[in-house]
Formats: structure tokens, sequence, C-alpha cells
């Protein structure tokens, strides 16, 4: 039982949780029960693989491990730099993210050239995951790749969700918004890796085959809210948009999305799940409390600390040992100069909220293996963070206000690294009580 669980074997009970999770968001693992039966396979015409995000080239290596080696198979696919993976007859361009770079721009336009050379016998196979919005970058003719980059440096320090970068980017973008589906006239079917809380497919890599309920007008209004600056080009993009000038993305009821189906591949909540059970198989009761619970990392913080206490009650339900498993996407507003991503910044401010509680430890690690731009996933709270703090020299909360969580875990050598998974379903992060 855990309750004779010395602090390295909790650590890793906590690790365990974090790698169950990804695993269960592993397409080598999971993508091929998803894929046309062989006897429909040989009614196809050709079949053109695309993709873009994290996880699109292991998608892609999945579909030829599964594919049969009779049937013709081609395509391309954009993935992050350093999560390529070994394709033979998909190839595999690593390009920029979260910032788009030229790699990736260029990329897109062999995808888009690919989609338009399909006739309607044929099957456009579209491997949609996670960070697919940057990769899959292809601005309209009258923005440069430079504004783009630019637009979305901006967009990234705003601390705006996901959601409202998105309808953004589809309103920049001659792929994205539905834009792909509606470039060919083959049956279009995508497979999908959720990053995205509620799995919302118009939002997921910003929705390439899937209809956009967003407006030129919803793009302007998302950079006034959070007061983003752009350059000339995009604002004069937007607003002739608005006026009517150039064509809208494809909405709701369009008919080209008749064509279209949409397979989930994986999701955060089975993700969830996966986590929750390696807590439940050593003994502890696990609450999954979802995957959407979003906002700013210093603020979700103690809003799931606040909840801590209830497993700690003699009386509650959910009585110690036991573990709360949440997911979804955290913002970080930028305000200092210093290293994290937004799961360290969680981790920093719970730390602090979970410090009068004895037996109280904490993971939250992005499942793709990168935390923001750095080299861990994430990090690991333990019940002593701040007394090993104090004794390093660490001022937390100087830390918390200058954006700098990396360097508070680090220096304690509390980081989790995993490496790129080549997978992406979003943050992981679990509350561990144990018997004081």
């Amino acid at each position: 039982m855990t309750a004779g669980l010395d602090a390295a074997a909790t650590r890793e009970l906590l690790v365990r949780s974090f790698r169950a999770a990804v695993a269960a968001a592993d397409p080598v693992r999971v993508l091929g029960e998803f894929l046309p039966s062989a006897h429909e396979i040989a009614a196809i015409g050709r079949t053109v693989v695309v993709g873009a995000g994290k996880a699109a080239a292991s998608m892609a290596l999945a579909v030829e491990r599964h594919w049969p080696a009779s049937a013709a198979l081609e395509g391309l696919v954009i993935t992050r730099y350093a999560h390529g993976a070994p394709c033979a007859r998909v190839r595999v361009v690593e390009a920029g993210h979260p910032v788009p770079d030229e790699s990736g721009e260029r990329a897109a336009a062999g995808i888009l050239s690919l989609a338009r050379s399909l006739d309607e016998g044929d099957l456009l196979l579209a491997l949609v995951s996670g960070g697919g919005s940057s990769l899959l970058s292809l601005p309209v003719d009258s923005v440069p790749i430079a504004d783009l980059k630019a637009v979305t440096r901006s967009m990234l320090a705003s601390g705006a969700p996901i959601q409202d970068m998105n309808v953004v980017r589809k309103h920049l973008s001659r792929i994205q918004g539905g834009r792909l589906a509606q470039a060919t006239r083959a049956r279009v079917l995508a497979l999908v890796v959720s990053d995205v809380a509620g799995d919302d497919l118009s939002a997921i890599a910003s929705g390439p085959c899937a209809p956009d309920p967003s407006s030129y007008a919803d793009a302007r209004a998302v950079l006034a809210r959070w007061k983003v600056e752009v350059p000339p080009s995009v604002a004069a993009h937007l607003a002739s948009g608005e006026r009517g000038e150039v064509d809208e993305t494809p909405k709701p009821g369009d008919a080209v999305f008749a064509r279209v189906e949409h397979r989930m591949v994986a999701t955060a909540h089975r993700s969830l799940r996966a986590g929750a059970a390696v807590f439940e198989s050593a003994g502890v009761r696990a609450a999954v409390l979802g995957d959407t619970i979003t906002g700013e990392a210093r603020d979700v913080a103690p809003q799931l600390g606040a909840i801590a206490p209830e497993i700690a009650a003699r009386d509650s339900p959910n009585a110690r040992p036991g573990a709360l498993v949440s997911g979804g996407e955290c913002t970080v507003t930028v305000r200092g100069k210093g290293r994290g991503g937004r799961c360290a910044e969680f981790l920093l401010a719970l730390a602090r909220e979970l410090d009068a509680m004895p037996g109280a430890w904490a993971i939250a690690a992005d499942t793709d293996g990168i935390d923001g731009s750095e080299d861990n996933a994430g990090a690991v709270v333990t019940p002593d963070t701040l007394a090993r703090a104090k004794a390093a020299g660490l001022d937390p909360r100087a830390l918390l206000d200058d954006n700098d969580a990396y360097r508070f875990f680090a220096a304690l050598g509390d980081l989790v690294v995993t490496g790129p998974t080549r997978t992406n379903v979003n943050d992981y992060r679990a509350i561990l009580l144990l018997p004081r």
C-alpha cells in the first residue's frame, strides 16, 4: 500500500502515472484500429497521407505499419523539430513550433498541392494533432511569413487561450479552417489526436478538415480583446475579410464536409483515465476532474489546491491516500524574462498552496514531452519543495513573478525530462495526498 512508500517510490508513482497517460495516446499503439479495412483499401484509387502536428510523424509511421504492402501509399507530413520518425513511404518534414517558419510554409504548400491532385475515387488521409496550427503555416498571399511569425509571437505572449489564437490563424491561412478539405475532390478521412479541451475539431491544428464557425470579425475581436498589435498586412487582410472582400472559411453545413469523416484516435480524457488507473493499482483512490481545466497557470493552481483538502478530510469519500487527476491547457501571460512553460509555472504556484499540507505531492507535465519551449516535460512538487528551495536560496515568489519556474525546479533537481514523445493530448496534472 502507498502508506509504506518512501520518497523515491512516491516520485516514481507520479512519473509512472504520467508515462501511462502518454502511452495511451501513442499513435503507434492505438492508431491501427481506426484505419480503413483491407477490403476498403483495395477499392481506393490513390491514397495520399498528409498531416501536421507533434504526433504527425508517429501517426504516419503507424499508418505505414498497418497499411498493406501491396497497396500504394504516399504523402507528406509536418512535425516539430526533433519529433521525426523513420517513415519509408511518407515524407516527414520538421518545422518550427510554436512560432512558424519557412520550412513549415514550404511543406504546407506541398500538402495543399497533393490534396488538389486527387480525384473523386481517391482518399486523402489527414493526420491531425496538436501543434499543427503552427506547423501547417501557409499564410494568404498578402501576409508574408515574417508577419505571421510576428503575430504568433505576440499572441503567445498575450495569454490568449489556444482556441482564440486559432480563430486568428484560420483567417490568415490558405489551408486551415476547413480549407484543406475544400481543396480536394477526394474522400477525406481525418484521424485526430486531440490536444484541445472538449475535443473541438475546429480548434485542433486549426481544423484543416473541419467546418469553421468563426468569422473575420471574431478574429479581429480576439486581437482587440488580448491587446495584440499586428503588422499592417495582417490588419488589412482581416479588415478586408470582415468587409466581405475575401472569402470566408467554409462553415458548418457546407457541402464539402459531406465527404469528410473524422475519427478520434486519442484524447486527453482517455489519457487521464490511464494515469488514474496507475494510482488505483497502487491503492490510491483517484478522482478524474476532467480535461477542460484551463486558465492562467498561476490562477488554476490555487483552485486545484483548494480542492485538495477535501481528499485529506477524514470524513471525505476520497479519504487519503487519494489523487486528483486533471488535464487541459493553461496559459501564461509573459511579464518576466525567465524560463519555464505552463506546467512548471502551475507547479511553482501550486507548491505555495500545498506548503501547509503534509504528505502533498504533485506532478504536471505536457504529454508532448516539451513544457513550452524548454527541454523538460514538466516537474514534480514534493512535501518539502519550499523548504529545500529556502535552503538553496531560491525565492519562489520572485521567480514566479519573473516567469522563471524552470530555474526553480532545475535547481532542486525536480524537472521531469522525457524528450519528445511524438504525441500530444495536452497537459497531465496529478495531486497526490499520502497519509501523514
